[in-house]
């Protein structure tokens, strides 16, 4: 059992920064796969950002490449989402995923996670 608590969300205006963390309840981070999901209103919840189990691999979805960046502390069991260049499409609530997982794939869809943070909303204005 893992449990997340998330923190860092916010309003901020178009072109803004926000950073987003997420710290897990299980220090055994090597086992954890991690990462970031989002939904807006009327939308399916969509893949931001997440860890392979370890932290060894990353992805990112098309939308915010070279805008966030996923990063981990492991010491605290911590996983981080830092936001530049906020556009108002990135309003939403971001959640926190985590799942004991095996070998080195990340995992890109909602199901595949069995714990869920409550959620931060991150409203960008324009």
């Amino acid at each position: 059992q893992v449990q997340l608590v998330e923190s860092g969300g916010g309003l901020v205006q178009a072109g803004g920064s926000l950073r987003l963390s997420c710290a897990a309840s299980d220090r055994t981070f090597s086992t954890i796969a991690m990462g970031w999901f989002r939904q807006a209103p009327g939308k399916e919840r969509e893949v931001v950002s997440v860890f392979s189990r370890g932290g060894g691999r990353t992805y990112y979805a098309d939308s915010v490449k070279g805008r966030f960046t996923i990063s981990r502390d492991n010491a605290k069991a911590t996983v981080y989402l830092q936001m530049n260049s906020l556009k108002p499409e990135d309003t939403a609530v971001y959640y926190c995923a985590a799942t004991y997982g095996s070998g080195i794939s990340y995992y890109t869809r909602a199901e595949q996670y069995a714990y869920w943070g409550q959620g931060t909303q991150v409203t960008v204005s324009s």
